[in-house]
Parts: structure tokens; sequence; C-alpha cells
């Protein structure tokens, strides 16, 4: 299936003692799609991955894959071990289960560089045939990769065919990396769809946002596919205005998200696996100032009280 339009990270859905809740999930991952999501991602960085066990990531790719595909929309599943070996051995299990393309985060624990991120992201490429998206997000991980090393990879892999660009700023970036790319290759704007007008007009294919709010990224995309920039701009400043509040690092983007999350009814906890953010009267006052002027762009019913 052909991956474009608004792909959101599935959130790692809890019980309110931290243990995964795959009914909840299975549920959740239907209403996103509902809501219109055009693909999900699983294991992105939003998706608290770091934080699940083997078990739990093989769980939650049969439940993705299944929903997903009964759906009728492209089931993504990122890839994010750090050794060569277990990433390819990973990558054959992603694609055995089922995934439409499997996304490539580039290992940073110890930040190879070189010929030896080359050699990794090769031999991962190699290990498969679905699509490959690659996941460049230098600001979380701590990896820069210059666009021509990507497009030197996508030349020697057919199958590497999308690339999530998340730095910041992503202009130059994009632009280069759309210069150098073989034909047949699409670009999809990260980093929350912070830059998801800018990266329209640059010609990306779509935005992988978080989980809480596909419906209000739908209406900004559909209406920049109809042309109507207006109604684009003003729906994307007012999520602008509530992501610019909410995404001041990784932990708190998540702890918002899940509490956007429940408070629309889509999974009954919000609970994050600790550590995690811890936030505070303050900041919650204007979380919920910036929720309310967005609650009137979604798509069902209203936000339920908070507890």
């Amino acid at each position: 299936m052909d991956i474009k339009g608004i792909c959101p990270i599935a959130p790692a859905v809890f019980d309110d003692h931290g243990n995964l809740d795959l009914t909840s999930y299975a549920d959740c991952c239907r209403r996103l799609i509902a809501l219109g999501a055009q693909a999900l991602t699983l294991f992105g960085i939003a998706g608290e991955y770091y934080k699940l066990d083997a078990d739990e990531e093989r769980s939650l790719i049969d439940v993705t894959v299944r929903i997903c595909h009964e759906e009728g929309v492209p089931a993504i599943v990122s890839n994010t071990r750090h050794a060569t070996e277990t990433a390819c051995r990973w990558a054959r299990h992603i694609e055995a289960a089922g995934a439409d393309c499997m996304m490539l985060l580039p290992p940073f624990f110890l930040k190879p560089t070189g010929a030896a991120l080359l050699s990794h992201l090769d031999a991962v490429c190699s290990a498969v045939s679905i699509p490959v998206m690659l996941q460049y997000a230098p600001e979380q991980t701590g990896v820069a990769i210059p666009p021509e090393l990507l497009a030197e990879l996508a030349a020697r892999h057919d199958n590497l065919r999308y690339f999530k660009v998340e730095c910041k700023p992503p202009a130059a970036y994009i632009n280069r990396l759309m210069q150098l790319l073989p034909p047949g290759r699409d670009i999809f704007v990260g980093n929350a769809g912070f830059q998801m007008i800018e990266g329209f007009h640059r010609g990306c294919a779509g935005v992988m946002p978080g989980p809480s709010m596909p419906d209000v990224y739908r209406k900004v995309w559909d209406a920049l596919l109809n042309g109507d920039y207006a109604t684009a701009q003003h729906t994307h400043d007012k999520l602008n205005t509530l992501l610019n509040h909410i995404r001041q690092n990784v932990e708190m983007i998540i702890h918002f998200e899940k509490r956007i999350l429940k408070r629309r009814g889509l999974i009954p906890s919000d609970y994050c696996r600790r550590p995690g953010f811890i936030s505070e009267p303050v900041t919650d006052m204007l979380f919920e100032q910036y929720l309310q002027a967005i609650a009137d762009e979604f798509a069902a019913e209203p936000l339920q009280p908070q507890d």
C-alpha cells in the first residue's frame, strides 16, 4: 500500500498499574483510523518504545498489523535496535509479521558515524524486501547524517522508499534531499507536524505526528490538498499553539498526548511508564487553555471532564 498523508505514531496503552492493555490499544487504533489516520506507525519515539520489553513489542506488532489490515491502511513498524545483527533479525521479524513498511531509526547509543553507520543502515535495508522508511531525528538521537549519505543508500536499495525528516529547521535538508534522491521516493514531516504546512509546500508526502489529534492534522492536510490555505493556516495556528506548549521535550509531549487521548475517550488510562514527565499547576492551566481553544476542531464528541 502506498503511504501518504497523516500517519500518526501509535501510543503505548497501559492500564493504571502500567501493564500493557492490548484490548484498549486495539480499540484506540481503530478509532484513530476512523478519525482520519491514513496509516499507523508503531514504535515511534513518541510511542514509548524504549519502555517496552521484547514480548510486548511482538504483541503490539501483531495487533497493529491486524487492525491496520482490517481497516485497510498501511502498518508501519519501526526498527529501533542498535546492533546490526539484532536489527537485521528484528527487520525479518517485522516483515514476517506482515508490516507494510519498516521505519529504520539509526543506532544512536554509541553514535556511529561514517562507514560504520552506512554499513549498519545498508545491512538492515538489505534484510527485508518491504518498503523502508529512514527516520532522521538528530535532535532526539544526536546522530547527524548528511543528505548525500541517505541518497547513496536510496540508490543502492529500491525498497528505501520513504524518509521521515525532523531536524530543526528542516527546510534546507528537505530541499537538498529531494534534489539528490532517485525518482519514486517520498519525504514525511516529523516533529509533531510543527512545520507541516512548510513541508507540504516543499513537496512532502505526509506527516507523522503524535496520536491524539489525527482529525485535526487531517483537516489541515486535506485543506492544503484542496488549495484552501486559509483554513489550513487557521487550524494549524491553533494546533501549533498547543504543540508549542506540550512538546518541550519527548516525555512531556508523550504525557500530554496521552492526557488528550484520555480526555477524548480514546484510551481509558493516560498512564506513562516511569520515569516520565511530571506536570505542575501552571503547566496544566496553560495546557487546558490551549486544549479548549482547539477542541472545536475535533471531529468526534466533546472532551471528557478532567479527573
